[in-house]
């Protein structure tokens, strides 16, 4: 999650949405960096989806990319789940799916 697929990211997010999802967990397992690009990405597309009535949660966040959720304390305003398993059984257990 960088400039360089911050483009990618942010339509992929936008197909997910347009395509009637109500909630989309994002796994993260396999990103392995993240700048402010990507943050930027992530929270603008949690701003979308709020906006949308579509619940959207990160999931399976690496250690390097959790740092980088808390240092800017983007952690505080979206919900990350240690697991995709995790992130439905909650969405779930709060109607939301």
């Amino acid at each position: 999650m960088d400039y360089v697929t911050a483009p990618v990211f942010r339509e992929r997010l936008l197909d997910e949405m347009a395509g009637g999802q109500r909630r989309v967990v994002l796994d993260l397992s396999a990103v392995s960096f993240c700048d402010s690009a990507g943050l930027n990405v992530l929270l603008w597309g949690w701003r979308q989806a709020d906006q949308a009535g579509v619940v959207l949660v990160p999931a399976c966040v690496p250690p390097k990319v959790q740092r980088r959720l808390n240092m800017t304390r983007v952690d505080t305003i979206v919900r990350v789940y240690d697991t995709v398993t995790d992130a439905v059984d909650e969405l779930v257990a709060d109607g939301r799916v």
